[in-house]
């Protein structure tokens, strides 16, 4: 029998792994531009009408789908700016003009 751990294999945290196994830097120009994406005013209304139907329990099977896939690629998005964050961070001291 197989004792290792299950993994999920939804897109997002297939994307992750995928980062989560790259080993280059990020360019700084990939970096900016992945600190730059956001969710857009409607998708955060409606994450936030989601969050409370959820905690209210009153989801649908549809709706706790879409509040899943908002949940997902919100954290691949937080995981890609971390990462992001990251590099830029550690090319901060070599590229700057006064060092």
């Amino acid at each position: 029998m197989n004792s290792a751990l299950p993994t999920s294999n939804r897109e997002a945290d297939i994307w992750a792994r995928l980062m989560r196994a790259q080993k280059d830097e990020l360019s700084t120009e990939a970096a900016e531009f992945l600190l730059s994406i956001d969710f857009e005013e409607d998708d955060r209304r409606r994450m936030l009408e989601l969050a409370e139907r959820s905690e209210a329990g009153t989801l649908t099977a549809e709706e706790e789908a879409e509040f899943d896939g908002y949940l997902h690629v919100g954290n691949f998005l937080a995981m890609m700016q971390s990462k992001a964050r990251v590099a830029l961070g550690k090319r901060k001291p070599h590229d700057s003009p006064n060092s």
